[in-house]
C-alpha cells in the first residue's frame, strides 16, 4: 500500500527538521556564528577558546580579545558580548584560562611568571606568552589581514591585561582596556611584586614601553563597595584605595607619574561610565569606541 499523502508530507517535514539540525551541529567555523574549539599550539596547557565571527567578516576586519573575571566564565563573557560583536563587525576571541589547567590567581591573574616556590619560569610557559600565537591563530583559521589586535579585560581579566603590558614587550596589541580591576600591580620599584615592580621582571626599558601603549583605565562610576565578596583586603591592596573606583584612579595616577619621571610619552587615559558598578555587562559597551580606536 502507498503511503497516504500526509504520511509523505510528514517524512518531508521530519527530514527536513534532521537536515536543519545537521547543518547547526556540523556547521565549520567559517558558517558559525559562535564558535569553540581548544588552542594548544603554545608551551602551556589547553585553552578553550570561545569567539563570535558575524556572517561575512571581511579579511580586514579588528579582532579583539576579551580577558574573563575569576569566575573563569569565558562562555559568558563571549555571550555577553556577542551582540557587541556582531553590531560592530570584529572577530571576538575571549580564551578560557580554567581552573584546572590554570589554578588559582598565580597562573592566571599574575600570569604563571613565578612558580610556586618563587622560581622564575620560562618566560614562554607565562600565560601572557598565550596570547600573541593565539592570535596568529585566529588569523590563519580565519584568513584574516589584521596586523593587531585589542584586549579589554574585566576584574580579575583586567589584571591579566594590565601585566601582561608591562610583562610582554613584543605584542602587536594596538589598543587596550583596563575596566574595574580589583587591585593593580603598581608601576613604583619600591612596592614588593605581585604590587609593585620590585622584585618582579619589569625593568626600566618594559615599563617605558608599557607606558607607551595606548591604554584606558575604565572605571564604573558606582564600583565603590568597601566589602565587595571580591576585593583584595590585603594590606598592600589597601594601600592602593578602599574599593576599586579608587584603586583605578590611584594606578593610573601612579603609571602618568612613572612616564614623567621617565621622560617617556604617556598615551594613557581615564575614562568613567556612569552608573556601572562592578559589572562586565554595563562596562563593555563603552569599552567599544576605545578598542575599535585608530587613534594612538
Amino acid at each position: 500500500m502507498q503511503p497516504t499523502r500526509p504520511m509523505w508530507k510528514r517524512r518531508e517535514l521530519i527530514s527536513a527538521v534532521l537536515f536543519s539540525w545537521a547543518l547547526l551541529f556540523f556547521a565549520t567555523p567559517a558558517d558559525a556564528a559562535k564558535v569553540q574549539y581548544v588552542f594548544k599550539a603554545w608551551n602551556g596547557p589547553a585553552i578553550e577558546v570561545n569567539l563570535t565571527r558575524p556572517a561575512g567578516l571581511a579579511p580586514d576586519r579588528p579582532v579583539v580579545f576579551v580577558m574573563h573575571g575569576m569566575g573563569r566564565n569565558a562562555r559568558e563573557y563571549r555571550d555577553q558580548w556577542h551582540d557587541l560583536a556582531i553590531e560592530h563587525d570584529f572577530l571576538l576571541v575571549v580564551p578560557g584560562f580554567s581552573e584546572k589547567n590554570f589554578p588559582g590567581a598565580e597562573q592566571y591573574n599574575l600570569g604563571n611568571v613565578f612558580a610556586r616556590d618563587g622560581s622564575l619560569q620560562a618566560e614562554r610557559e607565562w600565560t601572557y606568552a598565550s596570547i600573541e600565537p593565539l592570535f596568529d591563530d585566529v588569523r590563519s583559521r580565519y584568513g584574516l589581514s589584521a596586523e593587531s589586535y585589542s584586549m579589554y579585560g574585566h576584574s580579575a581579566g583586567a589584571q591579566f591585561v594590565h601585566r601582561f603590558i608591562f610583562h610582554v614587550s613584543a605584542t602587536r596589541v594596538a589598543q587596550v582596556v583596563v575596566a574595574n580591576a580589583g587591585w593593580y600591580m603598581m608601576p613604583d620599584a619600591t612596592t614588593e611584586f605581585p604590587y609593585g615592580l620590585k622584585g618582579s621582571v619589569v625593568g626600566r626599558e618594559r615599563l617605558e614601553q608599557a607606558l607607551q601603549v595606548p591604554v584606558t583605565v575604565l572605571l564604573g562610576d558606582r564600583d565603590t563597595d568597601p566589602d565587595h565578596s571580591s576585593l583584595r583586603k590585603a594590606p598592600p591592596a589597601m594601600a592602593q584605595g578602599e574599593h576599586r573606583l579608587a584603586r583605578g584612579y590611584a594606578f593610573f595616577e601612579a603609571a602618568r607619574e612613572a612616564a614623567a619621571q621617565l621622560g617617556v610619552p604617556f598615551n594613557w587615559r581615564l575614562e568613567t561610565v556612569a552608573g556601572a558598578d562592578h559589572d562586565n555587562r554595563l562596562m563593555a559597551p563603552a569599552s567599544i569606541p576605545f578598542l575599535l580606536s585608530t587613534e594612538p
